[in-house]
């Protein structure tokens, strides 16, 4: 019996690896003689860069950066030295929960702390960046990014742009002349489950800004300045991406990324999945037990379990989700690759309970299901 262990992390509760080590006692408990493969996953949001370095065996390495709102920050990063690729979730450096819910601005909030691990990881060599792009503070199309790369946003009186989206509108001119030049030898890919465009009503600034703290007024104005960067970067780039999918991704990142990177836009789970080889791992295997903290019918817009999902019916492996709540809609997912779906809690709990007592309940879920199981293969 072989059986493939592949959840997401338990917000704020378990992380990827601790939501697979319990599901695997619960599993060993039942068959111990079971071949259990851990394979813990992530979206492109918060656990990426530890899903990733606990499969491919890499190197957490931490850079102090200008945070959202310009206070330094301690941000991680990680780096596998066997083929000279960094990821980089970039909400470690621009990330909500750097800001306290009071004092979030999507006006004056900067990706620069992002820019500064990208030139961590030129600095360490890396061939290829992976930008995981979930969980921003941010909504200034990445410019802040950019000129901790050395690109150079001025106002009409030649002044360099006070960070944020707003300041956007006062760009008069792009200089590109001292951008690292090691940025066209690397390899860039954006992790994320978000295709919005940058600008108009499914833009960035639109459907992202409330939450990052923008007034409806606010949100208008930051629309507009946007728009007017992107003009701007299309005269001096010679290509537009605004209106591709993905671009409008962590307050308008995925645009720079784009535009300036080269940058390939990927789903996220898609990408953890290349490198810690969910595909080879599946192969051959008689289940696959995946997770995540809510499994509802947003699952189906490219998270963890969906992806999972896809890649086990490709080798016609059935597919077992455990998740915290089953929310509205979960049943959708049983068209798609989903082949039963359990919730965590035994009985009534508060959120705060199954939160502390996840790893508990995870192990009794995981050595139901191994119970039902080995009734069906009898």
């Amino acid at each position: 019996m072989k059986i493939v262990i592949a959840p997401d992390s338990f917000k704020d509760s378990l992380s990827a690896q601790g939501v697979a080590d319990a599901i695997a006692l619960g599993l060993a408990d039942v068959w111990p003689d079971a071949h259990l493969v851990k394979c813990p996953m992530a979206d492109g949001g918060e656990g990426t860069v530890e899903s990733i370095l606990a499969a491919c065996e890499g190197e957490l390495r931490r850079t102090k950066v200008r945070g959202p709102l310009g206070a330094t920050v301690d941000a991680a990063w990680g780096w596998l030295p066997h083929n000279h690729t960094a990821i980089i979730e970039m909400a470690e450096a621009s990330g909500l929960q750097l800001v306290p819910l009071n004092k979030r601005d999507a006006c004056v909030s900067s990706t620069f702390g992002t820019g500064e691990l990208i030139r961590a990881a030129l600095d360490a060599g890396a061939q290829r960046v992976i930008l995981a792009i979930g969980g921003s503070a941010t909504n200034d199309a990445g410019a802040g990014a950019m000129q901790a790369l050395g690109v150079k946003l001025l106002d009409a009186q030649g002044q360099t742009l006070a960070p944020g989206g707003l300041a956007l509108a006062q760009l008069e001119r792009i200089d590109l002349s001292d951008m690292d030049s090691r940025l066209a030898d690397v390899r860039f890919d954006i992790a994320a489950d978000v295709d919005n465009p940058l600008c108009g009503p499914h833009g960035a600034s639109v459907i992202f800004g409330p939450q990052k703290g923008a007034s409806p007024e606010q949100v208008q104005q930051l629309d507009k300045a946007l728009g007017h960067f992107a003009e701007l970067c299309a005269q001096a780039l010679g290509h537009d991406v605004k209106d591709e999918p993905g671009s409008g991704a962590a307050g308008g990142l995925g645009f720079a990324a784009k535009a300036f990177l080269g940058a390939q836009f990927q789903s996220g789970v898609d990408v953890v999945a290349e490198l810690v080889g969910l595909a080879e791992a599946v192969q051959g295997a008689d289940l696959v037990i995946t997770g995540e903290g809510r499994f509802d019918a947003q699952t189906l817009r490219g998270k963890t379990p969906f992806g999972v999902a896809r890649i086990a019916r490709q080798q016609s492996v059935p597919v077992i989700v455990i998740a915290g709540t089953l929310g509205e809609g979960y049943q959708a997912l049983y068209e798609h690759g989903i082949d039963a779906a359990f919730a965590l809690a035994s009985g009534p709990m508060t959120l705060e309970q199954a939160c502390a007592e996840a790893s508990r309940l995870l192990q009794d879920r995981a050595r139901d299901i191994a119970r039902v199981w080995r009734i069906a293969k009898t």
